[in-house]
């Protein structure tokens, strides 16, 4: 279990973030055609996975607008970016940004994705959300870096994450 903070109090999380060199767990999310998903579905590429509460928050919105331009030097990745937003909700708010370098995923279906990558939000004001993550997987899934933000409103490291990403 670790412990962020969200405006200053303390929240504990589900767990920790896998493993920096360990094999990033399976997970089921939906997309934008409310199909399940999962990091076979992104075989052979590197990943970034930006974990967000919603899409509704600005620091969420701001960190994903980073990526998406970020993702433009990234050929050989994909930036998914993971919150508990209804995929018409996610699609909605990338369409209205001109955001398509990232691939938004939902949690709708279950929790587990959080709970398996230790960012559930167990208590507070925002439980049952994610804490605000980055993990950077290489093209196997072996986890190259992990940053858990300390604070849920500020944003990540994207220097670092991005230099993990290759």
């Amino acid at each position: 279990m670790a412990t962020v903070t969200f405006k200053g109090t303390s929240i504990s999380t589900s767990g920790d973030l896998p493993a920096v060199g360990a094999t990033a767990p399976e997970f089921k999310l939906v997309d934008g055609q409310l199909q399940d998903v999962g990091l076979s579905d992104f075989a052979g590429k590197k990943k970034l996975i930006s974990i967000v509460p919603s899409l509704d928050t600005s620091v969420c919105a701001l960190s994903t607008r980073k990526l998406n331009e970020e993702s433009k030097k990234h050929a050989d990745a994909v930036v998914l970016v993971v919150s508990a937003d209804l995929p018409f909700a996610q699609k909605r708010f990338c369409d209205n940004e001109g955001l398509n370098n990232v691939v938004p995923l939902s949690m709708m279906r279950s929790r587990d994705f959080a709970k398996d990558y230790g960012v559930l939000q167990e208590d507070g004001p925002l439980a049952g959300l994610t804490a605000r993550a980055v993990v950077v997987l290489d093209a196997n899934n072996r986890v190259r870096y992990t940053e858990l933000v300390p604070e849920i409103t500020q944003e990540p490291n994207y220097a670092a994450a991005l230099a993990a990403l290759g």
